[in-house]
């Protein structure tokens, strides 16, 4: 399937795998694809595939990613150096918040490489990269990431199969069709209204300090990741020893829960802007391109965006070719883009700003929703 060839860089290997499940073959009469899938896209999507394989757009450029980890540790470095020679004055401790956000948040773009596998050809040294990086650099579990983003992208945007809209209907109500659905339930977990300014002062800020601190260590132990707990005790191990030697104690409390929250925004606003404002629906079960492209969409190139966003503004490239080096993502582009004209296939492509916007626009139209139909009687 689809998935199981976009998830996994060595086929021969995990082949090996499958011989206990393939117990037998489909009668002479029956359809090789699924009638909810289009035969035509899938083939032409094949041939996609095949066409970036032969072109080794997923061949890892490692002195493009050994440049990315250095800036990350090097912005590591310099944040604590200038707590070091400047002293924790006001300026210095904002200049030192400012470098380790922007190393804490480029190193969640590359873990976020090394999870698909597309930095190194051999997946072992891609999962030892990813526990240095996760688990040692930022302090959270790999194997709690793997688990959940592998089910983000095998049906993102489908509610109760991804985990990253396990937000509705706590939190926000998502989507169209699940708002009306809710209102009419007559089902109230928060004013949705008005989750469109709600969002600014929770979601963005206290993802990361708040659930996913909590949750990472929760799944690490319940799952008995126990190596990726060990890797994770460096970090607050080396953290608190290093700016714990130059920072009082309020003042260090301070440092992390701000460059949490720092970081915790600049991801959520990144990750959200290219699934949020898209189709949010039941699994329908369509072909592998058709599930990608009603979810996602992608960001204006720029150096800085590439940069800003870790190239998921190629988001659409990106859930198509999970495993694809991130450098390559505008190489392929445009025989994406071809593939969906020839389909009549929206292929969505907005500036930065816009993107943003839309997260907030449709948080708005879907409170409303919820509100009209809650309403009638």
């Amino acid at each position: 399937q689809d998935a199981f060839v976009a998830f996994h860089v060595d086929k021969v290997l995990v082949s090996k795998y499958l011989k206990p499940l393939q117990i037998g073959e489909l009668a002479p009469d029956q359809p090789s694809i699924e009638p909810t899938k289009n035969e035509i896209l899938v083939k032409d999507f094949w041939e996609l595939r095949a066409t970036v394989e032969r072109m080794g757009l997923l061949e890892p450029n490692q002195l493009f990613f050994f440049l990315l980890l250095a800036h990350i540790l090097l912005l590591d470095t310099a944040a604590w150096l200038i707590l070091f020679y400047f002293g924790t004055s006001l300026l210095p401790f904002v200049f030192s918040l400012l470098l380790l956000t922007i190393s804490q948040v480029q190193a969640s773009w590359l873990q976020h490489d090394l999870g698909h596998l597309s930095v190194f050809r051999k997946t072992k040294w891609n999962h030892l990269l990813h526990k240095f990086v996760m688990c040692h650099l930022i302090g959270a579990s790999a194997k709690w990431w793997t688990l959940l983003h592998s089910q983000h992208h095998a049906k993102p945007n489908c509610f109760h199969k991804d985990p990253d809209i396990d937000m509705h209907p706590f939190l926000f109500t998502l989507g169209k069709k699940f708002s009306v659905e809710l209102g009419i339930k007559k089902k109230k977990y928060m004013p949705y209204n008005h989750q469109h300014k709600y969002f600014f002062i929770t979601l963005p800020p206290l993802l990361f300090p708040t659930y996913f601190h909590c949750h990472t260590f929760y799944i690490a132990y319940t799952k008995k990741y126990w190596a990726d707990l060990a890797w994770m005790l460096t970090f607050y191990i080396r953290f608190f020893y290093t700016y714990g030697s130059l920072l009082e104690t309020k003042t260090l409390n301070s440092l992390i829960s701000l460059h949490r929250m720092l970081e915790s925004s600049w991801f959520v606003w990144v990750s959200q802007m290219n699934h949020i404002p898209m189709d949010i629906d039941y699994d329908k079960n369509l072909d592998w391109m058709s599930t990608q492209l009603l979810a996602t969409c992608n960001v204006e190139q720029s150096l800085f965006n590439d940069w800003f966003t870790g190239h998921l503004n190629f988001q659409i490239e990106h859930h198509l070719f999970p495993t694809m080096p991130r450098h390559n993502y505008w190489k392929v582009a445009p025989l994406v883009k071809s593939l969906c004209a020839k389909h009549g296939i929206e292929y969505q492509c907005k500036p930065l700003l816009t993107a943003f916007a839309d997260i907030v626009h449709s948080l708005k139209t879907s409170g409303e929703l919820w509100h009209d139909a809650y309403l009638h009687k």
